[in-house]
């Protein structure tokens, strides 16, 4: 696969998240179906935070066995230990301390858009590490598994634009720029890692951006839970955030069974 269609590929990966933010524009709606929206997508980070960590932790876990069977030595997985470690610190450690700063003299919590922001700038560093995985795969002439990984990546970008806009059903409504911004924000990012992956390999700058974006996305899940008690509807919530997280495993079970 050439450069150029690599470029293309990855771009296209990453528009889809456009597909789910005009939800944020939705108004007019029941306490129960802001709930049920913001709950669902809840559901969506919750599972994304389980993908990036496993994601993460799999180099680490390689690193740690070829210690174990002498084959690399203990340097390589403290390396790889404390990148995923410290990475994943400063993803939430940051975005709490950040967040607290913008609160500071409102009498009420986070409002939408900073939740909406913070959603789409954890997504933005996911999607760069998927990114490095298609650019990564081109390059080495695996063309079948990066157009797997493309179509894959694809899938859930949309569900991730989703997630990044319910949040924003509640409060003034956010203008087309906004949610153009979110989505530059969240899915541009596989674009760049699509770039960057083809002319450079690097398992460990994967660790730090997976551990950055898992970190990220902790703070979010936390705030999205938060909000949606404020509804009061936790039977509605609940259920809704299992339906978000049984989506989001659907479109990872669909990349498992066509081989990515």
């Amino acid at each position: 696969m050439t450069f150029e269609q690599t470029v293309i590929l990855s771009a296209i990966a990453g528009a889809t998240i456009f597909l789910g933010l005009p939800v944020g524009r939705l108004r007019n709606l029941t306490t129960r179906t802001q709930a049920i929206l913001t709950a669902g997508a809840a559901g969506v980070i919750l599972f994304l935070i389980w993908d990036v960590l496993s994601q993460a932790v799999e180099p680490v876990e390689a690193s740690l066995e070829a210690v174990s069977n002498g084959e690399a030595p203990t340097t390589d997985f403290l390396r790889d230990g404390g990148a995923l470690a410290i990475s994943l610190s400063i993803g939430l450690i940051s975005l709490v301390w950040f967040m607290n700063r913008v609160r500071k003299g409102r009498a009420t919590g986070l409002p939408a858009r900073d939740i909406a922001i913070g959603t789409a700038v954890g997504l933005g560093l996911h999607n760069f590490s998927e990114g490095l995985a298609i650019g990564g795969s081109a390059a080495s002439g695996a063309t079948a598994f990066a157009l797997i990984l493309v179509v894959g990546f694809a899938l859930h970008n949309a569900t991730e634009g989703f997630g990044i806009a319910a949040p924003l059903t509640t409060g003034e409504r956010p203008t087309w720029a906004f949610l153009a911004a979110l989505g530059i924000i969240g899915g541009g990012p596989t674009f760049l890692g699509g770039v960057l992956g083809y002319t450079f390999s690097s398992p460990l700058l994967s660790i730090v951006f997976l551990g950055l974006a898992a970190g990220a996305l902790i703070f979010v899940f936390n705030e999205m839970i938060s909000t949606s008690r404020k509804f009061a509807e936790p039977m509605a919530a609940n259920i809704a955030m299992l339906v978000g997280l049984l989506v989001a495993l659907a479109t990872d079970f669909l990349l498992v069974a066509v081989g990515a």
